[in-house]
């Protein structure tokens, strides 16, 4: 079947909802977990952008597809990372003079199967009452005893290692190679504007694949670590905690970022849990308790570390928290030149509030 825009599509839920609207992308089957993203602008960073590996995303935003995309521009890695995509009103056509093509042909050449037409605020609301789940999506089964049955072959998120799929498989340099400072970064699935703020800030940056051993790391002689956002449940990331132990026994400077921020929870001895919806969006208001000062940020996760238990260690502290919900932000090491932030300070998309902690690692490192 070719696509049109009148080609019938349906969304069926773990827990046996189903949903009938017209098909995006790629004529086929597939799925993932479903979440939500409150962002207004940004789909295409958001679709690239390797933490979303596994998952299928509903756009809250009524019109996507309307400004179409641009192929380097606009991209956090080098592919459509999701695993589908949800939408309400879809535009197969764009009207951005700048664009490379529509996010329609973007989708298909990518081979993401997606459904639109779907009433995307009963949707969420149904998801933020009984959290996140997979979900299939299907533009050629209709059957649902068919459905059900692809349906019940997707892994769960929790427990699922995703990182070493995603990351880069050779390692790489970007950025001024001769730049006063050198950076190690630990790529569990990073993002390209990530990596970009470092090397503005007079960095020269090597990225080493997820499973690199510590040694080959650090016979690079870095200034510095850095530990990236990525896909997937850290509980499970045995070797990432172990390489960001090393790097925390180095006493060199540690800035990690969403899922780094998560490893470098677990090297502390605190856990991880999989929360109810997860956090994603462009306009999270985030307070750090050092300033005092609150700001604005863009966030992407579906796990955190467990707020008790930071309050009780002996080992970290908490330095910024989500004001809608009072999860964990934010931490640094005592004792160490080490802190994470749950939230994405790069903001691509998203607002800029955040950038200073780019500034902060620099710091650490001179």
């Amino acid at each position: 079947m070719r696509f049109t825009e009148s080609t019938p599509a349906v969304l069926v839920l773990q827990d046996g909802t189903i949903f009938h609207g017209k098909a995006l992308g790629r004529i086929g089957t597939h799925g993932g977990e479903i979440c939500f993203n409150t962002g207004m602008t940004g789909y295409q960073e958001i679709y690239t952008d390797p933490s979303y590996a596994g998952q299928v995303i509903i756009n809250t935003t009524a019109h996507i597809g309307n400004y179409g995309v641009m192929q380097e521009a606009e991209a956090e890695s080098n592919k459509v990372q999701i695993a589908g995509m949800v939408c309400n009103e879809f535009a197969s056509v764009h009207s951005r003079e700048t664009a490379d093509g529509s996010l329609q042909d973007y989708l298909a050449d990518a081979g993401i199967v997606g459904i639109s037409g779907i009433d995307t605020r009963a949707l969420v609301r149904h998801i933020r009452t009984k959290g996140v789940m997979n979900c299939l999506i299907s533009s050629e089964i209709f059957e649902e005893a068919a459905l059900k049955a692809a349906l019940a072959k997707i892994p769960s998120m929790e427990g699922l290692e995703l990182s070493s799929q995603v990351c880069t498989q050779e390692a790489y340099f970007l950025g001024d190679e001769k730049a006063e400072r050198k950076v190690a970064v630990l790529d569990l699935g990073v993002k390209k504007s990530i990596l970009t703020n470092i090397a503005e800030r007079g960095c020269y940056l090597k990225v080493f694949p997820a499973k690199t051993p510590f040694a080959e790391i650090a016979a690079w002689n870095p200034d510095g670590y850095f530990v990236s956002n990525g896909p997937g449940d850290p509980a499970v990331m045995s070797y990432a905690i172990d390489t960001v132990s090393e790097f925390l026994k180095s006493d060199k400077p540690v800035f990690g970022i969403c899922l780094g921020h998560q490893i470098l929870a677990q090297v502390v001895g605190l856990t991880t849990y999989k929360m109810h919806n997860g956090h994603r969006g462009l306009n999270h208001p985030v307070k750090n308790l050092i300033t005092g000062l609150s700001e604005i940020t863009s966030q992407n996760h579906g796990f955190a570390v467990k707020m008790d238990e930071l309050k009780a260690s002996d080992r970290a502290e908490l330095t910024h928290i989500n004001l809608n919900d009072q999860t964990v932000e934010g931490l640094r090491v005592k004792g160490r030149k080490a802190f994470s932030v749950q939230h994405h300070p790069e903001a691509s998309p998203g607002p800029h509030d955040s950038r200073y902690l780019f500034d902060q690692f620099i710091d650490l490192m001179k």
